[in-house]
């Protein structure tokens, strides 16, 4: 089998490539990356040293994807991820557009001439910003919580939220491109039969990732606490108890591996997957986490909220658990140990990050 990971010189694609090669006998992979991300160079040695086929191309450009080997599967790790991507300060709406949409077009097209498998890599911010700012909350050990006691909207339980969540706009510029390559990816997958998994994924998080304060923030946090570097509590009246779940892309590497394996041809094609509340953490226990681990470093306070932030996240895993008999395996502290461990034997890591 020849699979084709895009992005792959960045912290989840470059994870998966590992994953797969230890996990799948006889496997072969391919990779492409523009190397635009502050740091993806630095794995491109690694992921080349496994034997990954490496292309240095943009995905943007239907000539580069033209001179790509054909391949059995294609895991689309690449895209603009910041949920800031498009609005001021944070690269432009039309950069924005090409990375989440051309370039999906263009790996669709890909797909439709080799009959290749799409497992494509989403979001939690496809869903609705209000319906998600209108999650009944209540404040728990410095961190928001669901509150149990409230009624809860469609596609909401104790275990996060599903697939049946509300995508009504407004979900931020960033969520609206992952939604839309979400339905152009089925709709070219029924219309010239070939399978297509879609993964909404809560925060992935871990050692080597490259954290920013927009994306990659459990990472970030870490480093920018160990270093001394100044940190914010933005929104929230400045509490830091906005609440995110976190997973390791390992972890998300075993998903997709029973994905590429099931022999299913119909029924469900959309999966959240996450941390999910048990691997939820907010900025706070984050901030007291590090404090105990590096020593004591407040964070100031910037009350005003932020466009496009919300409250709390956490990942429902049923349905991936029903039917890919998947599960986390790797828990939050484990994950912020490995990252505190990177921090610590990388002083200049966001300098190689650009933050």
């Amino acid at each position: 089998m020849k699979v084709l990971i895009t992005g792959v010189c960045g912290f989840v694609g470059s994870t998966l490539a590992e994953y797969l090669l230890e996990q799948m006998e006889g496997i072969r992979l391919v990779g492409i990356d523009n190397l635009m991300r502050p740091g993806a160079e630095t794995n491109r040695p690694r992921i080349q040293s496994l034997g990954v086929e490496f292309t240095h191309g943009d995905l943007r450009s239907a000539a580069d994807m033209a001179d790509l080997p054909a391949c059995d599967w294609v895991i689309d790790a690449a895209a603009e991820p910041s949920v800031l991507a498009g609005i001021s300060g944070a690269g432009s709406s039309r950069r924005l557009f090409e990375h989440n949409l051309v370039a999906v077009g263009n790996v669709l097209e890909y797909c439709r001439e080799h009959k290749a498998g799409l497992l494509l890599l989403s979001t939690s911010r496809v869903y609705s910003i209000p319906a998600l700012a209108a999650i009944p909350l209540r404040e728990e050990a410095e961190a928001f919580a669901v509150d149990p006691a409230a009624p809860l909207p469609h596609g909401l339980t104790g275990k996060g939220i599903g697939v049946h969540f509300s995508t009504a706009a407004p979900r931020s510029l960033y969520g609206a491109t992952k939604l839309a390559a979400e339905i152009m990816a089925l709709e070219y997958g029924a219309a010239f039969d070939f399978p297509v998994w879609i993964t909404r994924c809560g925060v992935l998080a871990g050692a080597g990732q490259f954290g920013t304060p927009s994306q990659g923030i459990f990472a970030y946090w870490v480093n920018a606490h160990l270093r001394r570097r100044p940190l914010r509590y933005i929104g929230f009246c400045g509490t830091g108890y906005q609440t995110r779940d976190a997973f390791h892309p390992r972890d998300l590497a075993a998903l997709l591996t029973a994905q590429i394996r099931t022999g299913r041809a119909n029924g469900q094609r959309v999966y959240t997957a996450g941390g999910g509340p048990a691997n939820a953490m907010s900025l706070a226990q984050l901030t007291a986490w590090c404090d105990e681990r590096f020593g004591r470093h407040a964070p100031a306070i910037a009350p005003e909220p932020r466009m496009y932030d919300i409250p709390w996240v956490a990942m429902d895993n049923t349905d991936a658990v029903r039917d890919f008999h998947w599960q986390v395996g790797m828990p939050l502290p484990t994950i912020l140990n490995g990252i505190a461990q990177h921090a610590e034997n990388h002083p200049e890591w966001l300098e190689v990050s650009r933050v």
